[in-house]
């Protein structure tokens, strides 16, 4: 049996994703799929990860996925609908400013984990999928307050480039598996695009809708490795 923790961070997503926890056909192919909220942030995410991943309730998973909405940053070639997977996670807001400029973790010689300065090697499945799929994949990026401007968008894809999705929970639920020694990766339909805060261009239901495909598809493989 292969166990797989899906971790959400809010009730409206795991609606969504509910009836792949059921003992219907994806059990009875092999597959038990958990499906847990976190709440939003990293720092419930880590905590609700590490939670999961212990509990006497439940197998310990093989994979864990961080999963939900995100924005997508303008160059990536995405747009609200669509569907990423990451190749690599990345705390993108700890750090230290001095003046105007931000210093990340490795900058200050500092660490999350040993030989972590916070950014996350996914599970490389991940990309092997995105390539067989046509996802787009790249590094997603964890903040702790969402970008609300283009100057605050420009100043992340510094940081981490080549960055294709922003999210507030990944890098906590990559932090508690990588500390477990189980495979992590992140996925994300996209609900609108980093930066200022149209909700008028947003689409929450096609992301959803993506995310949820997704997720179908990545057990559906998984699965038959």
């Amino acid at each position: 049996m292969l166990n797989i923790l899906i971790v959400v961070a809010t009730a409206g997503e795991a609606a969504r994703l509910s009836d792949l926890g059921q003992p219907s056909g994806l059990a009875a192919a092999g597959v038990r799929v958990q499906v847990v909220v976190s709440g939003v942030g990293a720092v419930a995410a880590a905590l609700a990860t590490q939670q999961a991943i212990t509990s006497s309730d439940h197998p310990r998973p093989d994979l864990v996925i961080s999963a939900g909405i995100g924005g997508a940053f303008e160059g990536s070639g995405l747009r609200p609908g669509m569907l990423a997977i990451a190749s690599q996670i990345v705390q993108a807001d700890l750090g230290a400013w001095d003046g105007e400029r931000f210093l990340g973790l490795a900058d200050l010689g500092l660490e999350v984990a040993p030989q972590q300065h916070g950014s996350f090697a996914t599970w490389q499945g991940g990309p092997l999928l995105g390539r067989k799929m046509n996802w787009p994949c790249g590094p997603f990026v964890t903040v702790n307050s969402a970008t609300g401007s283009q100057a605050g968008a420009a100043e992340l894809l510094r940081r981490v480039r080549g960055a294709l999705v922003e999210g507030m929970e990944g890098a906590g639920v990559a932090h508690a598996a990588y500390l477990s020694g189980i495979p992590v990766t992140e996925l994300r339909g996209i609900s609108n695009m980093v930066g200022p805060r149209n909700r008028a261009s947003w689409d929450i239901a096609g992301a959803l809708a993506a995310l949820r495909g997704g997720l179908e598809t990545l057990i559906d493989v998984v699965e038959k490795e």
